[in-house]
């Protein structure tokens, strides 16, 4: 018996350890002072919402690296999971994600963002920002150590996190190393409607938007030949952000000679994450792990 289970045992210590070395979740600001964050009484917590686990009120942002298995694309992005900016889905629109582009070769980091909240902020519309490029600058720090290429280095967003992926590329940061290479935007916002002005004003800003902000948060006028390529997806039945926000973006990139590749879907609704065979939304990794397998983006 004892010859039988000791190497039985050997085989699963070692595949739990190859599991746990194979993530990594950092503390996104380590020492350093938080931006925009005052002190606060809030508790993260999680919560079952359309049917996955979401998490509230988060203060303390995190960064979980999945490096690349097998044959490395040395290309790398960022996850941004959605919300509305009111919570992260950081289940079914991050972590499940990252397995399966670790899996395909390329690193995934699943950002656990901030959530723009006054209680916690003085400036809440800065903070998912400035969370978001702090999460490209690390995976740039640790390049050499995931055996990644710095110029393809990446964003993928989903519905808020893909409107924030949005502003990444097109509110250049002074630091390269804090603006992506490329975007992938799934069912994301894209257009100044008045119905996604008062999205903003309600849950990012929390306060009527001036002009100036307008014009800044008006981000088919600001796409230029040096925005980053976009991968997008999108359903057309999707009733919460409509698949003009992607179609819009797809012209403008088109427009101005930046490569782009957009795959709808007839059926799919909003929130799909890694998708569904039932309405083929899950075939768009695949095409996704493609498009960042034939491209350079230098």
């Amino acid at each position: 018996m004892r010859t039988v289970f000791q190497p039985i045992m050997v085989f699963f210590i070692l595949l739990l350890s190859n599991n746990i070395q194979a993530q990594e979740e950092i503390k996104l600001w380590g020492n350093e002072e938080k931006p925009f964050y005052k002190p606060n009484d809030l508790k993260e917590y999680e919560k079952q919402v359309w049917g996955t686990r979401c998490v509230f009120n988060i203060t303390e942002p995190t960064l979980t690296i999945y490096k690349a298995e097998g044959k490395n694309s040395q290309k790398a992005v960022v996850i941004i999971p959605g919300g509305g900016y009111e919570l992260v889905a950081v289940y079914h629109e991050g972590h499940d994600l990252a397995k399966i582009l670790a899996n395909q070769g390329i690193t995934a980091a699943v950002l656990k963002y901030r959530l723009p909240l006054p209680a916690s902020s003085n400036k809440p519309h800065m903070v998912p920002l400035s969370d978001a490029r702090k999460a490209l600058k690390i995976l740039h720090e640790k390049a050499s150590l995931l055996n990644i290429d710095t110029d393809k280095i990446g964003v993928i967003g989903f519905s808020a996190g893909s409107h924030l992926a949005t502003v990444m590329g097109l509110w250049k940061s002074e630091d390269t190393d804090e603006n992506p290479d490329f975007s992938g935007l799934i069912y994301g916002v894209t257009r100044m409607t008045k119905e996604n002005i008062t999205w903003l004003e309600n849950s990012l800003y929390y306060r009527k938007l001036t002009q100036t902000e307008i014009a800044q948060n008006s981000l088919l006028n600001l796409v230029s030949a040096h925005t980053p390529p976009a991968f997008l997806v999108h359903s057309y039945d999707d009733d919460v952000c409509s698949v003009e926000e992607t179609t819009a973006y797809a012209t403008k990139l088109k427009e101005n000679s930046v490569l782009v590749e957009m795959h709808l879907f007839d059926k799919g609704g909003h929130g799909f994450g890694i998708g569904r065979a039932i309405d083929g939304t899950d075939q768009w990794i695949t095409l996704f792990v493609n498009w960042l397998k034939r491209n350079s983006f230098n």
